[in-house]
């Protein structure tokens, strides 16, 4: 059975009855991968890498890119080898990503927060107000807001932010990911002055608006 004939018979075990299409495409970054939905037509376009990976962690990828359209079960094996797959892609990840006030920035927390044991990921800025920092958990890389470039100790916190991403990485409950657990915001609140910082955060993207 192949891959789209597998996902169509899991969308009928969960009462749906979709036409299917899955194309690969190298417009993608690495791994990435998107679904739209018109009518009764779902149409997936997965990241080329995506090709070379085995055809169960590529469904459990369908499964989830479908649970948010759609309220789905995922079958705990597929989903769980995808989770697996994804929590595992920075450690073949090249590190070509340099910055060195990020990485300054890395060191610091890593070795105040993490004990140095987290291995320094990618990085890179971006110019969106509505966007603080993220984790890319595909291209491993941490990317932060030009907006707080000057403020030192925000940096940082929003570095410690990403790096408990990366090291503690994100649940399943259901069909739902999860990226913010009760333990992800107890560890986040130990960051020193996070409260004064949090606000800072907030006074600077309020004055921004205005700009």
């Amino acid at each position: 059975m192949s891959l789209q004939e597998s996902f169509v018979e899991f969308l009928g075990e969960n009462g749906y009855c979709f036409d299917v299409e899955v194309i690969y495409s190298g417009r993608l970054g690495k791994y990435n991968a998107n679904v739209r939905k018109k009518g009764n037509q779902l149409r997936f376009s997965l990241g080329k890498e995506w090709k070379e990976v085995n055809d169960e962690i590529v469904l459990g990828l369908l499964q989830s890119l479908t649970s948010r359209l759609v309220r789905v079960e995922s079958r705990p094996v597929s989903i769980g080898l995808y989770n697996n797959f994804i929590r595992n892609l920075h450690l073949s990840m090249p590190k070509t990503g340099r910055d060195m006030f990020l990485e300054e920035s890395f060191c610091r927390v890593n070795e105040k927060y993490f004990d140095g044991l987290v291995e320094m990921p990618n990085f890179a800025w971006h110019d969106s107000r509505s966007r603080l920092a993220s984790y890319n958990y595909h291209s491993d890389t941490v990317s932060v807001s030009m907006v707080f470039r000057g403020r030192k100790d925000i940096i940082d916190y929003l570095m410690y932010h990403e790096l408990l991403h990366k090291k503690m990485k994100f649940g399943q409950s259901k069909s739902r990911t999860v990226h913010h657990s009760s333990l992800f915001r107890k560890k986040e609140s130990e960051f020193e002055n996070a409260d004064f910082l949090e606000r800072e955060i907030r006074n600077i993207i309020r004055k921004r608006k205005f700009l």
